[in-house]
This record gives C-alpha cells, sequence and structure tokens, in this order.
C-alpha cells in the first residue's frame, strides 16, 4: 500500500512539473481567444520589443480589441530578460513564442533593432516568406540591427544591410531607418488622409489622425505603394497646435501607405506600414480605426470593414510617455491577461 502511494505522489509531481512547464512557456506571451465578430478562425500575431515608444502597451491594448470586438485570434509576443522572466523591452535577444507565427494569418510587427538567436529567427523569417500579410509600426522599419552574429545567415534582415539593401524595413515594409523628419519630442504629428485614396478601405470611418510622435524621414517608397496618409510636421506637442510652416511640410512625408511584397514562391502579399504606433499615439480613435481595418485588409476581409464599427479600448488604457528606459518594470505577460 506504502508503494502504492508513492507511486501516486511520484505521479502527481510529475503532472504537476509538466504543468508548471506549460504554464511557464504560456508565461512568455498572452493569448486572446476571439469572441463574436468577423474575424473568426484568423490569428494575428503580434511581435513587440522596442526600447522606446512602448510597443508592450500599445500593442497588448490593440489585439484586445481585434479579439474581443472582432472575433481575430490574437497572440502578443514581448521582449522577455530570461532571467526574470519580466517583460523588458531594452533586451534585445530574446522574443519567446515566435514559433506561433508558424500558424498565423496575419503578422503585426513593432519591433526596433533586434538581433535575435538564429532558433527564433527563423520562424520569423518563414513568415516573411510565406506571401501573407505584414502590418508594420513605427520602428519596425528598423526593426533589427545585426552587430554581434554579423555571419548568422539572418543579417541581411538589419536595417543597414547593404547586400539586401535596407534589410527587413526597405525591402518588405517600404522602408528603412532615415531620420526624425520633425523635432523629436517637440513636434508632434498630424495624419492628412491622401484624397487619392479616400475611399481606399483602410480609411473606411477615419477621420482625425494626432499623435504625439514625430514624423519620420521616408525616402525609398517604392513606385507601387500607394500612399494613403501623409504626415503633417505639428508645431507643438497638443493636436490643436499649428502646422509647421515651410519646407517640412511642402512636401509632407509619406505616414501610412500600402505595397505588396512578393514571397519566394511569388505570393503576393498585401503589406501595410506606418510610421505612427508608439502607445500614445493609439489614444487617437482615428489611428486605432485605421489599424483594425488594415488587418482586415491584409487579410482580404476589406468586405467586413465598417465604418462605424467599434474601436473602443478594452478595459483601462493608460500608456506610458515615450522615452528610453521608461517601460514599467516587474510586469510579465499574463499581466496584460484579460
Amino acid at each position: 500500500m506504502f508503494r502504492n502511494q508513492l507511486s501516486c505522489c511520484f505521479l502527481g509531481l510529475g503532472v504537476l512539473f509538466a504543468m508548471a512547464r506549460f504554464a511557464s512557456a504560456e508565461d512568455s506571451w498572452v493569448v486572446y481567444e476571439g469572441k463574436t465578430g468577423p474575424g473568426q478562425g484568423k490569428h494575428i500575431v503580434f511581435v513587440t520589443g522596442d526600447d522606446e515608444y512602448r510597443s508592450e502597451e500599445g500593442m497588448p491594448m490593440l489585439a484586445k480589441i481585434l479579439a474581443v470586438r472582432h472575433g481575430f485570434k490574437c497572440t502578443v509576443l514581448f521582449a522577455i530578460d530570461p532571467q526574470t522572466k519580466h517583460i523588458t523591452p531594452s533586451y534585445q535577444n530574446n522574443i519567446p513564442g515566435l514559433h506561433t507565427l508558424d500558424s498565423a494569418d496575419l503578422m503585426v510587427v513593432f519591433l526596433r533593432f533586434r538581433e535575435l538567436p538564429d532558433a527564433q529567427m527563423k520562424h520569423f523569417v518563414k513568415y516573411t516568406d510565406s506571401g501573407k500579410p505584414i502590418v508594420g509600426l513605427r520602428t519596425a522599419t528598423h526593426a533589427f540591427n545585426y552587430t554581434k552574429n554579423r555571419e548568422s545567415p539572418y543579417a541581411n534582415y538589419s536595417f543597414n544591410s547593404r547586400g539586401w539593401r535596407g534589410g527587413f524595413g526597405q525591402q518588405v515594409l517600404g522602408d528603412t531607418w532615415i531620420n526624425h523628419h520633425g523635432h523629436h519630442g517637440r513636434e508632434s504629428t498630424r495624419g492628412i488622409l491622401n484624397p487619392k485614396f479616400k475611399t481606399h478601405p483602410i480609411l473606411t470611418g477615419v477621420r482625425d489622425i494626432w499623435g504625439p510622435t514625430d514624423v519620420y524621414g521616408v525616402r525609398n517608397l517604392p513606385k507601387n505603394a500607394q500612399v494613403l496618409v501623409h504626415g503633417q510636421v505639428v508645431a507643438g506637442m497638443q493636436a490643436d497646435d499649428p502646422p509647421v510652416q515651410g519646407a517640412k511640410n511642402d512636401p509632407m512625408m509619406p505616414l501610412v501607405w500600402t505595397k505588396p511584397h512578393t514571397s519566394k514562391a511569388g505570393d503576393q502579399a498585401r503589406i501595410v506600414c506606418t510610421t505612427m504606433g508608439a502607445s500614445m499615439d493609439l489614444q487617437s480613435a482615428g489611428l486605432r480605426r485605421l489599424l483594425v481595418n488594415a488587418c482586415y485588409w491584409g487579410l482580404r476581409l476589406e468586405g467586413q470593414i465598417s465604418p462605424s464599427s467599434n474601436v473602443d479600448y478594452v478595459g483601462p488604457y493608460k500608456p506610458t510617455p515615450f522615452g528610453f528606459g521608461s517601460f514599467t518594470k516587474g510586469i510579465r505577460p499574463s499581466d496584460h491577461e484579460l
């Protein structure tokens, strides 16, 4: 009898140990199961990791909207310090869960200067080569920067790549990092819809767009890119401040654009990119609507886009001001659960 009790004890410990390992792995990212809505059956994976613009706050908020209000299953990945298991945007070499891209229908990218292990990066590259859609935000134009492992087969994804000019940003999204066109921290951004594409599905129901981040310089968009929104440099950090006078706004820089990306198999992926997207920018309902519409359009669900669809927050949202080192310490992915 004692042996039977001992066997049961060890069996129970084994189950608990297995469950603990499973829970630990799952705690490296967060999943929002889709509820009712047009997005049912579609899986969106958000890949976050930037030092400055609080993608670790903004992307879970957007994912909750897409899951709860639109029905998409959303997985959000984070830069994780392997020692503390906390979300640490300044830790540039670890984003657990990238294998979830293998089952994704859409990838939303908000990275800055990452250099990931090849075992993780291979999933990102596999997705990029799949012909599936991508939405890129803000620093995604300079998502990667290989400085240590220059012999990696993925080093050409670096923002300053010469062999694959401009790396992932320029080759896939449309442009790489160039400069701050607006004065960073002093001049904000107003989105001006391009009348040429006013009927584009992504602009459905979109009205005012304003955010405190500055306009980026964009110089290398391919001829087949469509600029849906231009970025007006605003002379201040308030939504009602006037535009800057002179050359900065003549002409205005592209702010939101679409382009195709041809996969290795010859498939045409739909790409949407914007140089806005900081957590504070996403307080703009117009920008949130544009990004929700972009996900629909990327997935070829444009017939389901409604000008009155719900893009309200799911739960409270109080974003942290952008800045290096300003992220909230001690946060785990599970803290973002619904």
